[in-house]
């Protein structure tokens, strides 16, 4: 299994709402921090994407990964911890790399190597446009990764924190109506949302409650081994932005299930 493999299945486990024991999270410590990139392999990478130091003109904004560079996946694009298949290393190596150093500061917030490659992301974020709200492409598809990163490395910067919710917010609607992004990246969103501390995301949560729930109601599919994966963490990860609404405190701990008839996935929104 490599890095992105486990740093997948890891993040469907926690959002499923199970847990993992001390020595499993050593473990996958273990593995990921294996994964950090020399300097030949980034810069390569960098060549690759024709951004050579990871530079722009000026010398100063840092648009890709420092540490962690996404395998080749024989020339293809990673997907997104919510599935969002994407069309550049923008989003595709911005995700992983963020994704993949938010569980090392999850579970070895205290290492020294994990602080220094926290710290030395955050800055390289301040210098990008994605990180500071860019509405083009998908550097506005990339905010989104960047904001979940803050959620578990900067819970405390509130202000970076808001300044990324409010740009989203006011380009979402109109990015969905123009088919410019998926329904997957408002998933991603709201995955966030149920992340970030309770007093700034319940208003943007109650913002979406009827989609929310209207997807919830409805049976999804399992056709496939990639459905089999992924839907039943989409399911639970909208449900964990619900349940911040009191009045679905009650489907906290609740799990989607198979109706064995259809063979489809539902979740129970009952008292």
């Amino acid at each position: 299994m490599d890095a992105h493999e486990l740093m997948i299945k890891t993040n469907y486990y926690l959002i499923e709402g199970s847990e993992l024991t001390r020595g499993q999270k050593i473990k996958i410590v273990r593995q990921l921090l294996a994964a950090k990139n020399d300097e030949r392999t980034k810069n390569n990478f960098y060549r690759g994407v024709k951004y050579p130091g990871n530079s722009d003109n000026n010398g100063s904004g840092r648009m890709y990964p420092a540490y962690f560079i996404p395998p080749y996946n024989n020339g293809g694009k990673l997907q997104t911890i919510i599935p969002v298949s994407p069309k550049t290393q923008i989003l595709s190596a911005n995700a992983y790399e963020l994704e993949l150093i938010r569980l090392l500061v999850l579970f070895a917030p205290d290492d020294p190597e994990i602080i220094e490659i926290k710290n030395g992301t955050l800055a390289r974020l301040r210098t990008t446009c994605f990180g500071n709200g860019c509405p083009a492409g998908e550097c506005f598809h990339s905010s989104v990764p960047v904001l979940r990163f803050l959620a578990a490395a900067a819970p405390d910067d509130t202000v970076w924190i808001k300044k990324l919710i409010s740009f989203f917010n006011a380009y979402i609607d109109e990015k969905l109506k123009a088919k410019k992004c998926g329904a997957n990246l408002l998933r991603y969103y709201w995955l966030c949302l149920s992340e970030l501390p309770v007093e700034i995301t319940t208003p943007k949560i109650k913002k979406y409650e009827n989609r929310i729930v209207s997807q919830l109601k409805r049976g999804h599919s399992m056709n496939n081994e990639n459905d089999k994966t992924y839907r039943p963490a989409m399911i639970c990860a909208i449900r964990n932005a619900l349940a911040r609404l009191p009045e679905y405190a009650h489907i906290k701990n609740r799990r989607p299930f198979v109706n064995p008839k259809d063979g489809r996935i539902y979740f129970n929104l009952d008292l």
